[in-house]
């Protein structure tokens, strides 16, 4: 059952796990912006790309591990542990003297991140019975909606007017107000029995999520797909997630217990999560590199045009919450984001240079309507399957689905569309006046080639720019087919879910 508190106190601690939420995803996207400003004061140009990927890489390590500590040594120590370092983190990033600090500090915010962001989602199950629950789960895609376009603004906004360490300071009145809340407010019942952490499944999950992040992040990009770097660490995070596989089936208390996923409602939700990642937001980073290199909009102009796309993602996630919290079904929903995704992801693929602005918001807030049917209601099911001392483990693990989901699909569909785009650009710009894709797609660049060549150009991406979304499709497929073997379970009015 939830936990008992006054609703008053209740929301208190929602509103605190909201601003816990905000801060952590406003830091994966808010340095864009700022960053030329930090490697011009701060140099170390050849090491800028570091600072984003320190933080997901950290992030990426800490959201499945925080889940698991959560069920066995309480929520509460967990997410103020996560407050805390992440302030300090903000701090010290705010006042680093050089390049090498901040990426060093950008790690502590991440792996504190990480910590926030499997809290928030955990503690919305203790609080909430299931059906309240997937509510407050609608409201929370509001986090996700508002950082991913407030988040560039906010960056530049912060530069250009006060000093880019701003951009970490400005998280300090945020986050003394959510450990504020949880230390008036948040009262939990202490986990029974002794904790018996799984040492090496930890450390096996870290290193496996470690290489498969750095592979994602760096193939295609700092190096090829051959480098014996890109290969060494595929085989690595290859290696290491089957090891880790191996070592939680004699755990104690593993870290993900294999249990979990003996049920099929908690299967259907991690498939659908990490496919909802790939096309949601894997193919959705690729959106503001079309309107910059086909329409030649700006970098601020083009984060503006996703606003579509989020608003059709919030009005979805509160939808559906809304919808679950008046009928206590689920079931039809999955399916029908990945019917709606599938028609979001094929329309994109219609547009060139001559698609109209109203045409291409509808195509994407259709697409970010089918993300957002799903993007919470995955953690509900996750939630639903587990038992109780369970909870924490579930609700990380589908989010950590998601998110090696999102990473996997970025990387597959960035080397789509570089590769589509040099067989493209070899035929619409025959001379060879062309650079390379990663420098073809940078404003900068593209200011300096002559107008046919740079009509070639938009029109050589467009025409990758279908492929790519094109090739989202079977992936789409098969979610959907996981997605129809939800069972039908209905949610109680009462009652948090499956107990021990």
């Amino acid at each position: 059952m939830v936990v008992t508190m006054p609703p008053r106190h209740r929301l208190m601690v929602f509103g605190g796990l909201m601003l816990a939420g905000l801060m952590s995803s406003l830091d994966a996207t808010v340095l864009g912006t700022a960053l030329p400003a930090i490697v011009g004061d701060l140099g170390g140009l050849g090491r800028m790309a570091w600072v984003s990927t320190a933080y997901v890489l950290a992030a990426g390590v800490t959201v499945p591990l925080s889940g698991r500590l959560g069920d066995l040594f309480g929520r509460r120590p967990v997410l103020l542990a996560g407050l805390v370092g992440f302030l300090a983190g903000s701090a010290a990033c705010g006042a680093a003297p050089s390049m090498d600090w901040l990426i060093a500090f950008r790690a502590v915010q991440g792996a504190a991140g990480g910590c926030l962001m499997s809290s928030m989602f955990a503690l919305t199950g203790d609080l909430f019975e299931p059906r309240e629950r997937a509510k407050y789960q609608g409201y929370s895609a509001l986090i996700f909606a508002v950082s991913s376009i407030a988040g560039p603004l906010t960056g530049g906004f912060l530069t250009d007017h006060a000093s880019w360490r701003w951009v970490f300071y400005v998280n300090l009145p945020l986050g003394l107000a959510a450990i504020a809340t949880t230390v008036l407010f948040l009262r939990l019942p202490k986990p029974e029995g002794r904790p018996r952490v799984d040492y090496a499944g930890i450390v096996l999950l870290g290193a496996a999520v470690t290489c498969f992040t750095l592979f994602t992040s760096w193939a295609g990009t700092r190096y090829a797909w051959d480098a014996p770097v890109v290969l060494a660490l595929a085989a690595g995070s290859a290696a290491l997630f089957a090891l880790w596989l191996l070592a939680e089936r004699t755990a104690a208390e593993p870290v993900i217990p294999p249990r979990l996923f003996r049920d099929r409602s908690f299967a259907v939700a991690c498939a659908v999560a990490a496919v909802g990642g790939a096309t949601g937001f894997g193919l959705a980073i690729y959106l503001p590199m079309f309107f910059q290199v086909v329409w030649g909009a700006g970098a601020t102009e083009s984060g503006l045009l996703l606003l579509p796309m989020m608003i059709g993602l919030l009005a979805a996630s509160m939808g559906a919450g809304r919808y679950i919290a008046r009928t206590g079904r689920y079931h039809r929903l999955p399916a029908a984001s990945m019917a709606l995704s599938a028609l979001g992801v094929a329309l994109p693929a219609t547009m060139d240079t001559g698609t109209g602005l109203l045409t291409a918001c509808g195509f994407m807030a259709i697409l970010g309507f089918g993300a957002g049917l799903s993007q919470q209601v995955v953690v509900l099911i996750a939630q639903n399957a587990a038992p109780r001392r369970d909870l924490g483990a579930a609700s990380s693990g589908v989010f950590a689905t998601r998110m090696l989901g999102t990473a996997a699909g970025t990387a597959v569909f960035g080397a789509i569309v570089s590769s589509r785009f040099a067989e493209e650009i070899g035929r619409r710009v025959p001379d060879g006046s062309v650079p390379a894709f990663r420098d073809a797609v940078r404003p900068e660049v593209l200011d300096t080639l002559p107008g046919p060549v740079r009509d070639g150009v938009a029109e050589a991406f467009a025409a990758a720019f279908s492929d790519l979304f094109l090739a989202g499709l079977p992936l789409l497929a098969v979610g959907l087919a996981a997605a129809l073997l939800l069972p039908d379970v209905l949610l109680a009015p009462r009652g948090a879910g499956p107990e021990d």
